[in-house]
């Protein structure tokens, strides 16, 4: 698999690909453009991942969850959501208070 990973990486690149967890393709939502991710995802799709996890922070759930629907609705219809999850963690600021950050991972199978 490691050789596969390589290959998407290259194809990939600044597109948001994180990496892999357990077989499973992770697409870390930030700051680009909403059509990054949805080629980056498009492309993992293309070759050969079952699963996608699309993973978001704080502001950027709402572009995780729009990836998601533009991908489903336009461009691979056949995508369904295997599971959503959210939750909160607990981030250490510089000045060393503790503060809440919302997270989300929507996992998408082919």
């Amino acid at each position: 698999m490691s050789e596969v990973n390589t290959d998407l990486e290259d194809s990939v690149e600044n597109n948001g690909f994180e990496g892999e967890l357990d077989g499973q393709a992770i697409v870390r939502i930030g700051k680009k453009p909403t059509m990054n991710y949805v080629v980056a995802c498009m492309t993992l799709f293309n070759k050969g991942m079952p699963e996608i996890m699309v993973r978001a922070r704080g502001q950027s759930i709402t572009k995780a969850v729009e990836t998601v629907e533009m991908l489903r609705r336009a461009f691979l219809t056949n995508v369904n959501i295997r599971s959503v999850g959210i939750g909160t963690e607990s981030i250490k600021r510089e000045d060393g208070s503790i503060t809440s950050l919302s997270t989300i991972e929507i996992i998408l199978i082919d």
